[in-house]
C-alpha cells in the first residue's frame, strides 16, 4: 500500500486550507500512479452535418474528397495517394483484371507517389463505394477535364485552381481546404472526423467489428475501441427493451 502514494509539499494552497500552526499539514499524500483517460474525446459528425459540408464545398473535387472520406473511412493521408488506376467504379472490373464485384477502390501503400502521400497500413485493402460517390467522381472528372493542364500524373486529386495546375495535391493543400470549410461551419470539422463518423455509423448499424476493422485498415482489434460511441437514443432503447421484457406475461 505504501507504494501507491508519496509525500508532496503543497506550494499553492486551496482557499481556506489550514496548514496547522507549524505547517505540519502542508505535506500531503499524493497518488504515485495516474491512469490516462480511456476516452480521448474523439468526435463524429451526423449525416446531416456531413451533407451540409459537402454542399458547402466550392468545387466538385472538394465535394468528392469530403464524400470519399465519409463513405469509405479513409485516412486523410491515404486519399491524396490514390491513383486513377485504384478506382474501379464500374459494376464489373473484370476487364481491368480485378475480380471484385461492384464499384470499389484499392488502397495500396506506395513509396513513390510524387506528393509523398502514403497509406499507413502495409497491407492493401479493397473498400466498396456507393453509387452517390461514383456520381460525385463523375462531376469531378468533368470539372478536371474542362481545365487545361489538369491531366496530372495519374493521381486522383490534383491542383485545379492554383499553379502548378495538374500537380498532385499535398497534405497542406488538403488541410487548407478543410480549414476554410471549418471557418464557415457552426461545428468542428476536421478530416479525421469523417473517418471516425464512418466507423461509428457502421458499428451503430450492426456491422460486424471484424468487417469494420478491415474497412478501416486496422491491424489490431484494440484500435476499434475509440470508434464506438453510445448516444442517448441507444441508451433509451436499451432501457425500454428491458422494460418490455419485464412487462411480458
Amino acid at each position: 500500500m505504501a507504494l501507491l502514494s508519496e509525500p508532496k509539499t503543497l506550494g499553492h494552497l486551496p482557499p481556506g486550507y489550514d496548514v496547522g500552526e507549524d505547517g505540519q499539514w502542508r505535506t500531503v499524500d499524493k497518488a504515485s500512479f495516474r491512469f490516462a483517460l480511456t476516452d480521448p474525446g474523439y468526435q463524429d459528425l451526423s449525416s446531416e452535418q456531413i451533407a451540409v459540408m459537402i454542399s458547402s464545398a466550392r468545387t466538385a473535387r472538394d465535394r468528392f474528397l469530403i464524400a470519399l472520406l465519409a463513405c469509405t473511412g479513409l485516412r486523410i493521408g491515404e486519399a491524396p495517394g490514390l491513383r486513377q488506376e485504384d478506382l474501379h467504379l464500374l459494376a464489373s472490373s473484370r476487364v481491368l483484371g480485378c475480380g471484385t464485384a461492384g464499384p470499389h477502390l484499392h488502397i495500396r501503400r506506395r513509396t513513390d507517389n510524387p506528393n509523398r502521400a502514403m497509406a499507413k497500413s502495409r497491407r492493401p485493402r479493397t473498400v466498396p463505394v456507393t453509387a452517390d460517390l461514383v456520381a460525385l467522381y463523375a462531376d469531378y472528372q468533368y470539372e478536371r477535364d474542362s481545365i487545361i493542364g489538369a491531366a496530372g500524373t495519374g493521381m486522383v486529386f490534383v491542383n485545379l485552381f492554383r499553379p502548378p495546375v495538374g500537380r498532385p495535391m499535398s497534405y497542406p493543400n488538403t488541410k487548407d481546404m478543410f480549414d476554410r470549410l471549418a471557418r464557415t461551419a457552426t461545428h468542428a470539422f476536421r478530416p479525421h472526423m469523417l473517418r471516425h463518423s464512418a466507423a461509428t455509423t457502421w458499428l451503430r448499424g450492426g456491422v460486424d467489428r471484424d468487417v469494420v476493422q478491415r474497412l478501416l485498415g486496422h491491424v489490431s482489434p484494440l484500435s476499434m475501441e475509440r470508434y464506438r460511441h453510445v448516444d442517448d437514443a441507444e441508451t433509451r432503447q436499451a432501457v425500454e427493451h428491458v422494460q418490455a421484457l419485464r412487462d411480458r406475461p
